[in-house]
């Protein structure tokens, strides 16, 4: 029976050590000051150093030259459908309005429904070609400015929804030009304000004490 058992240990223990799981490994005093952030206790019979497994870099592996943040080309095709679908919905409800205002003196019936539809139609159409074009133009010249400076700051919105406004109001004269780039350099001017309002108010206080 002793032999049996002897026989036993040493299977053990030699598989033990084919595995690389005898003799060398760590103890719990070892492990105790190893940090383990977001993973659990690792046992103490794993022959592997637990430095190994900690993952102090993100998860995920960039490209070369690739930004962690999404850039103005990226962030092009969102805004160009968030306002197209935004013009669309606004135009919608604002053609519903004029379609019941200029039909309110007809009574239900198919001609009244089929010239609601037309309006609603109409309205969405032209709202979301509007924003569209609008959004398309700042995108665009949100992308040349940033490539042309290698920066990417609020100047670079100001500056694009400024000459945004100015060549969407370029048909009419030097007067349209104006109120056009005025009305651009007003929004994204807010915008941005709207963007370092948290930071402006730390340094303000900081200032203050």
């Amino acid at each position: 029976m002793e032999g049996g058992g002897g026989s036993g240990n040493k299977t053990t223990g030699g598989l033990a050590g084919f595995f690389g799981a005898g003799g060398a490994g760590y103890s719990h005093a070892d492990l105790a000051g190893v940090p383990l952030t977001g993973m659990n206790p690792l046992s103490p019979y794993l022959n592997v150093d637990p430095r190994y497994l900690v993952q102090d870099t993100d998860e995920f592996i960039l490209p070369t030259g690739a930004n962690k943040t999404r850039g103005r080309f990226e962030l092009a095709f969102l805004t160009i459908g968030g306002c197209c679908m935004t013009g669309a919905a606004f135009g919608a409800v604002n053609g519903l309005r004029l379609g019941l205002k200029e039909t309110q003196n007809m009574a239900w019936s198919k001609p009244r429904n089929v010239q609601i539809l037309n309006m609603v139609t109409r309205q969405g159409a032209l709202w979301a070609n509007t924003l569209g074009s609008l959004a398309l133009l700042y995108s665009a010249f949100g992308v040349i400015i940033e490539k042309t400076r290698g920066a990417e700051d609020d100047l670079n919105t100001v500056a694009a929804g400024t000459m945004t406004g100015m060549l969407y109001k370029c048909t009419g004269g030097l007067r349209g030009v104006a109120r056009g780039g005025l009305a651009g350099l007003t929004l994204t001017s807010l915008y941005a304000l709207y963007n370092n309002w948290e930071h402006m108010k730390g340094s303000f206080l900081q200032q203050s004490l």
